[in-house]
């Protein structure tokens, strides 16, 4: 998994350690120059301290989202948001339900408090994310989904289509998304039967 330094968590003085291979933005780079921070890569198998989960976003993407995945990283940093890149890191076929899985993972297990994954469609990656415990999958397709999404449901994980919404679109549901808070009052104790139906289909079993 590939770490993305942003701006905001540039220090202020002294040095920033980065994993090995991560990528930092041109702009976290700029700011560590003004402050004559200076940025060392650690060696690899060595590891930074990770950026607390709340302020965690990991991301994964198939072919049919890797452009669009690749575009929207740089959108994290305004929001002083650490990122946690699963892939792809290329365009070539790969199947989405691994993907999904290890975005909904890391949700799931609370390295991550947020999740994005884009598909051709956003509709697979959905299905795969909302398997796990906890996670809140919503496939969104424009501000007023992505709204809803966050104000009612509390989702976790935004799914987008790579090849149904424009890079505009997908810019516009994913600030939405970011930006809205849970709205709480007679939406939790919606949320919590969520919870709870969630909680009861972890010890189902079908019958035969």
């Amino acid at each position: 998994m590939k770490a993305v330094i942003t701006a905001a968590e540039v220090p202020a003085s002294g040095e920033l350690r980065v994993a090995h291979g991560a990528i930092v933005t041109p702009s976290a780079r700029d700011i560590a120059k003004q402050r004559g921070v200076t940025i060392i890569e650690m060696a690899k198998g060595e590891s930074a301290a990770p950026a607390p989960p709340d302020r965690t976003v990991a991301i994964g993407s198939d072919h049919g989202g890797f452009e669009m995945k690749q575009n929207l990283l740089p959108m994290f940093e305004e929001y002083g948001l650490a990122v946690r890149d699963i892939g792809v890191d290329h365009p070539k076929p790969v199947d989405y339900p691994d993907i999904a899985r290890q975005v909904a993972e890391l949700v799931a297990t609370g390295a991550a408090t947020r999740g994005i994954i884009i598909d051709g469609a956003g509709i697979g990656s959905c299905m795969v994310a909302n398997k796990f415990p906890g996670v809140r999958a919503a496939l969104c397709y424009d501000r007023a989904s992505a709204r809803n999404s966050r104000e009612h449901n509390d989702a976790n994980v935004l799914t987008l289509g790579g090849r149904l919404l424009t890079q505009t679109q997908a810019e516009d549901v994913l600030r939405t998304w970011l930006s809205t808070p849970f709205a709480g009052g007679r939406h939790a104790a919606r949320v919590g039967k969520i919870n709870e139906i969630d909680r009861m289909n972890v010890k189902w079993t079908p019958k035969n």
